[in-house]
């Protein structure tokens, strides 16, 4: 794992974040997951340099898109240096995937 897997992997392990399970390196179909929340449906990717303007990233986000999946990318860069941004973000995607419509009267 790259230095910013190994940091974000600590603040997703054990369901270290508001008790969500996550996976690392999770098989979908033909790829490899970085994070999974199977319970939310939200993948996490992280990015370096050689990902930048990625044709293959983009086919592979339309894949996972179709299988219901939300991808949340971020460079890792981001996860360095404004992690809290990055857990916030990956917090308000796991909250809005699961909110459930009150019922009408």
């Amino acid at each position: 794992m790259t230095d910013a897997e190994c940091l974000l992997w600590r603040y997703l392990r054990n369901r270290a974040l508001v008790t969500w399970k996550f996976r690392r390196q999770h098989p979908i179909g033909p790829y490899v997951a970085d994070f999974v929340c199977l319970e939310a449906g939200v993948i996490v990717e992280l990015d370096g340099g050689q990902h930048a303007n990625s044709f293959t990233d983009a086919t592979r986000t339309r894949y996972l898109q179709a299988y219901g999946y939300e991808v949340l990318r971020f460079w890792n860069h981001d996860v360095l240096l404004r992690r809290d941004d990055v857990l916030a973000a990956i917090c308000h995607a796991l909250d809005a995937r699961t909110l459930t419509p009150t019922p009408l009267p």
